[in-house]
């Protein structure tokens, strides 16, 4: 962004950074200076170590950087995440970051900035991605907890976000049990706790027996799914919550018994939607499934460009 000397989530270092939100394909250390929400600070410190150079930017201020007037507004993403929007000479921007529109108990929701020019992710960027309803898939998981007594249900679940939502969800659907954890995920965890997002009894896998965690769900990173790690529970049941498991075959790879379609990312009928809503003249689609996303736009008179980002990856949503 040449007016105001900086760059919007860099996948380098460079002397000004503006960050979305805390995921790593978004969010990388050692800028010399960065701009971003104080969670998206917190979660950059936790994970890359105490930064220098960081400026907190509350939801709905605006700042001045060079020549241009910038201001973060909620992207419904994760815990900080956010929408940055820049205004120069009279022209809207809004750089959506990653975003969904569905609710979600551990972030702020999207708001949505009508603007000249959107510049889009496009992750779910295709109509066979319509995601069911979050407490459709969530009671799915608590019918299989209880019909399968003396087994735990292991739930993959992105550590940084999801894992947090997962709690939360379950919590709102009556689920009161204690939920162990993977050492994984405690530091996000308690991060979540600290702003005020309540997880209820979280206890740690490491301390406990398979008689304990019998008839209990289990939360570790995708990663540990099918990990030796894994071996120490009581004949667990495998799910994954992730927007991909609307792919059967991205299931049985993973050697998925109960993928559970739950995304942090808009899917179709969210990103058309938000496009209608805030009538940009033009969209530019950062990532993910650009071309069927600009062939929408342009069958509906809206002028579209791909940019083919690198560096920003089909994470384990």
């Amino acid at each position: 962004m040449r007016p105001a000397d900086a760059w919007i989530d860099p996948s380098e270092p460079k002397h000004r950074a503006m960050i979305t939100h805390g995921h790593s394909d978004h969010a990388r250390g050692d800028h010399a200076a960065i701009l971003a929400t104080k969670e998206t600070l917190a979660i950059i410190d936790c994970r890359y170590g105490s930064q220098a150079g960081r400026q907190a930017v509350d939801y709905g201020e605006t700042i001045r950087v060079g020549d241009v007037q910038v201001s973060f507004v909620p992207a419904g993403h994760v815990l900080g995440s956010a929408q940055i929007v820049l205004e120069h000479k009279g022209e809207k921007v809004v750089v959506s970051g990653d975003y969904k529109r569905r609710p979600d108990p551990t972030c702020a929701p999207f708001v949505p900035v009508p603007c000249d020019i959107f510049i889009t992710e496009a992750t779910f960027g295709l109509p066979v991605f319509r995601h069911p309803a979050t407490g459709a898939e969530i009671d799915r998981l608590l019918h299989r907890l209880h019909s399968e007594p003396g087994r735990c249900v292991l739930v993959g679940a992105y550590a940084l976000g999801k894992a947090q939502r997962i709690i939360c969800e379950l919590r709102a659907r009556g689920h009161e049990q204690p939920i162990y954890v993977h050492g994984a995920l405690e530091r996000l965890n308690q991060l979540y706790e600290q702003f005020g997002v309540e997880l209820g009894e979280l206890r740690h896998t490491g301390a406990a027996s398979k008689q304990e965690i019998a008839d209990h769900i289990v939360l570790c990173p995708p990663g540990a799914l099918n990990d030796r790690w894994s071996r120490r529970l009581p004949d667990p049941i495998t799910a994954m919550a992730s927007g991909w498991m609307r792919i059967r075959q991205r299931a049985r790879q993973r050697n998925v018994e109960l993928p559970l379609v739950i995304s942090d990312h808009a899917d179709w009928d969210e990103l058309t939607t938000t496009i209608r809503e805030l009538e940009p003249n033009e969209v530019w689609i950062t990532h993910g499934r650009e071309e069927a996303l600009k062939h929408w736009c342009m069958t509906h008179q809206i002028k579209a460009c791909e940019l083919n980002l690198v560096g920003y990856e089909d994470e384990d949503d």
